[in-house]
């Protein structure tokens, strides 16, 4: 990627809450279509299916190569090996079906008139956890993260930090009213627990940590959405 569009992208990481709710629109979109004819836990997949295709799988990748440098016994630099090896092993490929599969059954019990709303939320949660990430986290080497890494150091990267949060309650609140605001902070939390667990396996965060935050952020952002539906 070229520096100067990726310097860009860096700095304007305070709007990846906004990507978040486009590619929301849609998924949920659909999903509130297959809802009014297909069984619920076939619109979980097809939903599912729909976000990790909208993201070019990225993510997903990142999210195997995670769960294999953290299962993997030995020092730090030994773990990033294994993450950036091109196989997968058991540690990747059981996060990821466990975490694509539990987000998939999660959707798939929302009702047609919550899912459209909730999809949007989910997505920006999920978008705002990399946001949050990039503040309290460190780089582990140079590469691509570390202009996302940089670009929120310092009192800017405060203000990108607030304002990014301003952003990702403005469209929660509105959709889900105070549940919204509850899903924002279950984002937050999990990208600070994968941050702790970052640097303690990596001795900081890479681009794999960073996707892998994205698709667990999702799926406990989901969780906890459900989780206040059934207590309300």
């Amino acid at each position: 990627m070229d520096n100067n569009l990726l310097s860009d992208c860096a700095r304007y990481m305070f709007v990846f809450p906004l990507i978040g709710a486009f590619i929301g629109l849609i998924a949920g979109f659909f999903g509130w279509v297959f809802s009014m004819f297909l069984p619920s836990l076939v619109v979980g997949g097809l939903v599912t299916a729909m976000l990790l295709w909208l993201t070019g799988l990225h993510h997903t990748d990142g999210l195997l190569d995670f769960g294999d440098g953290v299962m993997v016994h030995g020092t730090s630099e030994r773990k990033i090996e294994v993450m950036h090896d091109q196989l997968t092993g058991a540690g990747g490929l059981s996060l990821g079906i466990l975490t694509i599969l539990i987000t998939a059954l999660a959707i798939g019990y929302f009702d047609s008139d919550i899912i459209f709303p909730a999809i949007i939320v989910i997505e920006v949660s999920a978008k705002f956890s990399m946001v949050v990430m990039a503040r309290a986290g460190k780089a582990v080497h140079h590469g691509m993260n570390t202009s996302f890494l940089s670009s929120m150091r310092g009192s800017h990267g405060t203000a990108r930090l607030l304002v990014g949060l301003l952003i990702s309650l403005a469209i929660a609140i509105p959709l889900l009213c105070w549940a919204g605001a509850v899903v924002i902070l279950a984002g937050i939390l999990t990208s600070l627990v994968l941050t702790f667990v970052a640097h303690r396996n990596f001795k900081g965060v890479t681009g794999d940590v960073f996707g892998a935050t994205n698709e667990l952020a999702r799926l406990v952002s989901l969780l906890a959405l459900l989780a206040v539906i059934s207590w309300v």
